[in-house]
């Protein structure tokens, strides 16, 4: 629980926001009454994605200077036109059938500074999905893009509900999408997995409480303990995504030829679980603060929690895809080449400011302290008779740290 002096450091909520977040605990309140303490994954879910109340699903701004956070494509094209030149051979390969579909397409900067770049290298997907689950954002998505977009390229963007389930080819990108899947957490007691859940106290405010752990989150906890050859300390408590083979099944099992890009922060499982780290990654973030009390002011913060890129490049692996490679950020985006689309982007510019702004997307998205080595790259393929991928990208590959 956070503390009062914690608090007074956010941003003060303005009464419409107070009672937003109020609707929202009434849900959680009235679910818990009638179902008993949920788990923490599920009220992680409901913080989100609950219909109308969740912090994606209801209707304020999320990205950029007015909400809670910056992604790399809200900086500016950079990021995007870097993301193109490493996919698009691969694009190349798969012909007029290529589809690229984007997880969570949040304002709609990626998709249209990725759609511009492909338009101008001769190589447009045959579609562009969107797979957006948030009714405001995708909306906020399609006027935005309308207006960026000639109508002809218009004519191949389609929003989706759910994955493909007919079989294709192409590329499937997600930026920071993976942490904020529902997040499972767990404690050791006395060498025994318990679950932290969600319940309410006697005076109606949510608490957390740890509950023996089912098979399935045992058996989680349990492999990564074999797999870091030994078990965790009495008290260690951290997440686990113990249903993301089950998901990566489900995003990627009809993408039958292409390649899967993962960009988000997070670790390779023996950093993800350091000893010292021994209350997991879990933050909240509200107008571009992080905090650690997931239950304060629920709908309004964005909750997140590290990816452990070693159970993704399992996850991956289960579904029949092979990592082609893993490196942080800056790494993936020099190799992508960096220099080349700034030069590029610096000689188009008309002004002083918009060349400084340049300058500062390339700090912000390459520096070690910024976004450069706590955003990592995974690259995963699958029925490719080669891997058309630069050769500055490969070279630079540390898959051997999974």
């Amino acid at each position: 629980m956070m503390k009062p002096s914690q608090a007074s450091r956010l941003p003060q909520p303005t009464a419409e926001e107070i009672e937003h977040s109020e609707r929202l605990l009434q849900h959680l309140r009235a679910t818990i009454a009638s179902h008993g303490p949920m788990p923490f994954s599920q009220y992680m879910e409901r913080c989100l994605y609950a219909p109308g109340l969740g912090y994606y699903s209801a209707g304020k701004t999320k990205f950029g200077a007015a909400g809670d956070f910056v992604t790399a494509p809200e900086l500016g094209e950079l990021f995007a036109r870097c993301v193109v030149h490493a996919v698009q051979p691969v694009l190349a390969m798969l012909g007029s059938e290529a589809d690229f579909l984007e997880l969570g397409g949040g304002s709609g900067a990626f998709a249209e500074a990725a759609i511009l770049a492909l338009a101008e290298n001769g190589v447009l997907p045959r579609r562009y999905l969107i797979l957006e689950p948030s009714a405001d954002l995708r909306e906020r998505q399609r006027e935005r893009l309308r207006a960026a977009l000639p109508a002809d390229i218009m004519t191949r963007l389609a929003w989706i509900d759910r994955p493909p389930e007919q079989s294709w080819r192409g590329i499937l990108f997600a930026n920071e999408v993976i942490d904020a899947l529902p997040a499972t957490r767990f404690v050791l007691r006395r060498g025994e997995v318990y679950e932290e859940y969600v319940a309410i106290d006697g005076e109606a405010r949510l608490m957390r409480v740890d509950r023996p752990a089912d098979a399935l989150v045992t058996g989680a906890v349990r492999h990564v303990e074999r797999d870091l050859g030994g078990n965790f300390q009495d008290g260690y408590r951290s997440e686990i995504l113990p249903q993301l083979p089950y998901w990566m099944q489900a995003i990627a099992g009809s993408l039958d030829a292409g390649l899967m890009l993962f960009i988000d922060y997070g670790y390779v499982r023996r950093e993800f679980y350091l000893p010292e780290r021994r209350d997991g990654t879990l933050m909240a973030h509200y107008r571009h603060r992080a905090h650690n009390d997931p239950l304060y002011l629920p709908g309004l913060n964005d909750l997140t929690a590290s990816v452990d890129f070693t159970a993704l490049a399992e996850a991956g692996n289960s579904a029949g895809f092979g990592v082609a490679a893993y490196l942080p950020q800056a790494h993936f985006l020099i190799a992508a080449g960096l220099q080349e689309v700034f030069e590029h982007a610096y000689e188009q510019a008309t002004d002083d400011a918009a060349r400084h702004r340049l300058a500062q997307q390339v700090k912000k998205l390459t520096l070690p302290d910024q976004m450069g080595e706590r955003f990592q790259a995974m690259l995963l393929a699958r029925g490719l008779p080669a891997l058309p991928l630069p050769a500055e990208l490969l070279a630079a590959d540390q898959g051997g740290r999974l």
